[in-house]
């Protein structure tokens, strides 16, 4: 029986130490909800999650980006469908100027409501969208996923040939009203198209949308996998290293009391 080297205790003060350390990482995963507290735990979990976690960020930032230029789009067709109703007006006012029992005093009256109708189609041409004009024809690309890539969002130009003919026109006589209603059914039929291509980008858009949800549904569960604790799991690692941490104490203080009985062969 030795006493200046007491194994026993030294072993038992290791193996306390083990079991403390696990205990307190149990108690932080516990505390944090998360399975990963340092570098230590996993470090290519980590890593794989700190990507996953960048790029759900990034399709965030993409599905607002198409939200926003849904709303876009949204604005734009709520704007054409006025300027639908006022050619209609319009091509109605013209056909009606045509009318052999009306005098070119009655004409001048149509086109009274005819030239106010017109010049709110020029006022819409210059209508923004948070500073961006809606009506100028220009070409928007959309980010559409977490690597930037883009959808080219066909513009509307409410200045182009059509539109400016039909509201330069005049229905202030019978020749005039004929030439007015050819230029109108022009511009209705640009109109049309216009909103079609509206309602496709809204329609793309909207795949695209529910593309990045998705994605970011399944990333999200990825990252849980790797990083969220199981509760249930981590509970009973915790009970069972809060017992070897009360048992290793219990022994140590037996292991630190052994060479007590060296005293007794000395007696």
């Amino acid at each position: 029986m030795v006493i200046n080297s007491n194994m026993p205790a030294q072993t038992s003060a290791r193996l306390l130490s083990q079991s403390t350390d696990r205990l307190n990482q149990s108690l932080a995963r516990l505390s944090s909800g998360s399975k990963i507290t340092s570098p230590a735990d996993d470090s290519a979990g980590l890593a794989v999650s700190m990507k996953f976690s960048a790029q759900i960020s990034r399709i965030g930032a993409a599905s607002n980006n198409i939200g926003n230029a849904t709303s876009f789009e949204q604005t734009q067709d709520g704007f054409l469908q006025k300027v639908s109703d006022a050619l209609n007006r319009m091509s109605e006012l013209a056909v009606q100027a045509q009318d052999v029992t009306k005098t070119d005093g009655d004409r001048s009256l149509y086109n009274q409501e005819f030239a106010t109708l017109a010049s709110y189609i020029k006022d819409v041409s210059g209508k923004d969208f948070n500073g961006v004009s809606l009506f100028d024809g220009t070409t928007l690309n959309v980010t559409t996923d977490s690597d930037a890539n883009t959808f080219g969002m066909v513009g509307v130009k409410l200045t182009g040939a059509s539109y400016l003919a039909a509201t330069a026109a005049t229905i202030d006589s019978a020749g005039n009203a004929n030439t007015a209603l050819t230029a109108v059914k022009d511009a209705i039929n640009q109109l049309a198209k216009d909103r079609a291509n509206i309602g496709a980008n809204m329609s793309r858009l909207s795949m695209y949308s529910d593309q990045l949800g998705v994605l970011s549904d399944n990333l999200s569960a990825a990252n849980s996998r790797i990083t969220d604790v199981d509760v249930a799991q981590e509970s009973t690692k915790y009970a069972r290293y809060n017992i070897l941490v009360q048992a290793g104490t219990a022994m140590l203080a037996q292991a630190n009391n052994m060479p007590q009985s060296v005293l007794k062969l000395l007696g």
